[in-house]
């Protein structure tokens, strides 16, 4: 038994001290400037380790820009010790639970966050089965039928609960929509709806300054809108869930995905929304970016930190 109990507890020290230094290894530290933090990689299916898709953006030290918010960003939120607090904007690219499912769990935890300034969130208009985003949240947290109506001071600013002030985008129009500006700081947010088969979606491009992050969000990348939208982006972030040679109208291949990235002239490229089966042939896939983008690439996976 003594013996047991030994070995139990070696596992448990390996298994505390391991997660500890993936913990730590990965944290944005950057005291200055603008850092993009990789929360979630992965996308619907969960065969890979990976936490559905969510990215952080971090600046000057803070975490202020949380971009979709996928099964398993909760826990990824956590660990990169970003704090709810800080945030500046929330933006939901869709409505598909592998980017918004995670959202009424950092609700949650924000409720014993010292925050007291309202937070602003945007998201896509409906259409079909799809709600409206200002519909989705009453539907999560409205007082009569939400299905967290204990959360719904987050509607009204109630009961200790911060006020959400929601921008519903209309995916539909070719122009950029602002979701988030503050003169003081020079940064902004735009959203710009995308196609991605019959669901309403957006894309996102944050500026801070000089520097621009866009956030492309699931699409299958026919949009001439979009790449004016990109065009010079420090970093353009894409989704690559769908192998060259497989047909989808919700996703872009990865020739277009590097025609993108030229197009749009972008000075690095990052790669996401992986799952087991969009791994394979991982090496021919991304042999065909480059054939079609020189410039960088980088590979996503949960906690990356990439500094701007």
């Amino acid at each position: 038994m003594k013996y047991l109990i030994s070995i139990l507890a070696i596992l448990i020290s390996y298994v505390s001290s391991t997660y500890v230094q993936a913990d730590e290894s990965e944290i944005c530290t950057g005291a200055t400037g603008l850092d993009l933090q990789i929360l979630g990689s992965g996308g619907p299916i969960a065969d890979d380790g990976r936490a559905s898709t969510s990215y952080l953006l971090w600046v000057d030290g803070h975490s202020r820009f949380l971009i979709d918010s996928g099964g398993g960003a909760f826990l990824r939120f956590g660990e990169a010790r970003a704090q709810f607090e800080d945030l500046r904007h929330i933006a939901i690219s869709h409505l598909h639970t592998d980017h918004s499912t995670d959202l009424v769990a950092l609700l949650k935890s924000g409720f014993f966050s010292d925050r007291k300034a309202a937070l602003t969130i945007s998201g896509p208009a409906g259409s079909g089965r799809y709600p409206g985003f200002n519909q989705y949240l009453d539907r999560l947290l409205g007082y009569d039928k939400g299905a967290y109506a204990y959360l719904s001071g987050y509607l009204d600013g109630s009961d200790g609960l911060v006020h959400l002030d929601s921008t519903e985008v209309n995916p539909q129009t070719r122009r950029a929509t602002r979701v988030y500006s503050n003169q003081a700081t020079d940064m902004d947010i735009d959203a710009l709806g995308v196609p991605h088969g019959p669901v309403p979606a957006l894309a996102y491009k944050v500026r801070l300054g000089e520097h621009v992050v866009v956030f492309a969000g699931d699409q299958n990348g026919s949009s001439d809108e979009f790449i004016k939208f990109a065009r010079g982006a420090d970093i353009l972030l894409m989704h690559m869930p769908v192998a060259q040679g497989v047909a989808s109208n919700l996703h872009a291949s990865p020739a277009i995905i590097g025609n993108i990235a030229t197009q749009t002239n972008a000075k690095k490229l990052v790669l996401s929304h992986f799952m087991a089966r969009s791994l394979e042939n991982f090496k021919e896939n991304l042999e065909e970016i480059h054939k079609r983008y020189p410039g960088p690439v980088v590979i996503a996976h949960d906690l990356k930190c990439i500094e701007i």
